[in-house]
């Protein structure tokens, strides 16, 4: 072979290898400086940086678009008839439990808001009864504005409230424009609306003494009598004396399908091994029902009022679970999860 015909055929495959090299090289470019962002990120957050981590919300001085929704009587109510007051308008839901931990003590607050000339306007998700029965049990009694399925329902959740969680809330001056950026949490809603109300009690969140991360190692596991699916009550304690793997779960929740039949297994092999099982759940009974028969559970399954248990228990996400000892102390921090509730089942047994 020539060497003409050497480079002929080399040449293409040099350029070929160049052109791929180039490539690799702008990536590997690109990863490093995703890399460096998320470090920086990381670094931040280990830091203690004071980061808003959620969406910034509507600009101090931005008029909101008004609205009409329905109120729990039907009636139509628009943001633009509170015009002329103050309006801490907060981002709600009766299936919220931080908004049912929330919803006393903003009852509290009703009387010194109106007196400071600020109305507080609920705008829920839920239907009008369970609104409804929230409101009467902490005695709220301030307008509830039901945003399902309603014409104002995408303007309020996709760009006043911009995704943002419940409870959230803006504070609005007597036009209807953003006086106070949103705050989105529990512990920020109720700073917001004591400080509207006058009962101004500063006090960085990360100060507050309500439990939310479930309750500690060491404590007194809160009692309860509460329905089982089946009709009887079943109380924790009848199982004094017993190891008892309290589990919180919800119908709606995919993880909680997914631990529901290892936790039936797991029961149904080792019932008699000294740990019972009590399974909490949430919502619907008939929904219940169902997860029971399709997931063969053959252990208590019992139903509390919204979140009320939950609360007591300090933390309101499910799938989690507490072992109980036999004296009715909690002896682990709380399992999150499918992984660690089945860790913590198998600890449970292994101790007995």
């Amino acid at each position: 072979m020539s060497s003409a015909d050497i480079v002929v055929v080399f040449v293409p495959q040099i350029l070929i290898l160049i052109a791929v090299g180039f490539v690799f090289l702008q990536l590997f470019r690109q990863q490093g400086r995703i890399l460096l962002r998320l470090d920086a990120l990381e670094r931040g957050t280990s830091a203690g940086s004071e980061t808003r981590s959620g969406p910034a919300g509507l600009a101090i001085g931005t008029a909101l678009q008004d609205f009409q929704l329905p109120d729990l009587s039907g009636q139509t109510v628009a943001l633009s008839d509170f015009r002329g007051h103050h309006v801490l308008l907060i981002y709600w839901s009766p299936e919220c439990g931080f908004c049912d931990m929330a919803a006393k003590d903003l009852a509290r607050l009703q009387i010194r808001l109106e007196k400071n000339d600020t109305r507080m306007v609920l705008v829920s998700y839920g239907n009008a009864e369970a609104n409804r029965e929230l409101a009467a049990e902490h005695g709220l009694k301030c307008p509830i504005l039901l945003i399902k399925d309603s014409p104002a329902e995408k303007i309020l959740a996709n760009e006043i409230f911009q995704y943002c969680g419940t409870p959230s809330a803006y504070l609005l001056d007597e036009q209807g424009k953003v006086s106070r950026p949103l705050v989105f949490g529990m512990d920020e809603v109720l700073q917001v609306a004591r400080e509207a109300s006058g009962a101004i009690r500063r006090r960085p969140v990360t100060q507050s003494r309500i439990e939310r991360e479930g309750l500690k190692a060491g404590t007194p596991a809160p009692q309860f009598n509460l329905p089982s699916i089946g009709g009887e009550t079943v109380s924790l304690e009848q199982y004094r004396g017993r190891k008892v793997l309290l589990v919180f779960s919800d119908p709606q929740c995919g993880p909680c399908d997914e631990v529901a039949p290892q936790l039936a297994r797991l029961h149904r092999k080792h019932r008699n091994n000294g740990m019972a099982l009590v399974m909490v759940g949430r919502g619907d009974a008939e929904q219940n029902k169902k997860k029971v028969m399709e997931h063969d559970i053959t252990f208590p399954v019992v139903l509390q009022d919204r979140w009320k248990l939950s609360k007591e228990y300090g933390i309101f996400a499910t799938p989690v679970a507490f072992l109980i000892g036999k004296d009715g102390i909690i002896m682990r921090n709380v399992a999150k999860g499918p992984q660690q509730i089945m860790s913590l089942a198998r600890e449970g047994l292994a101790s007995n």
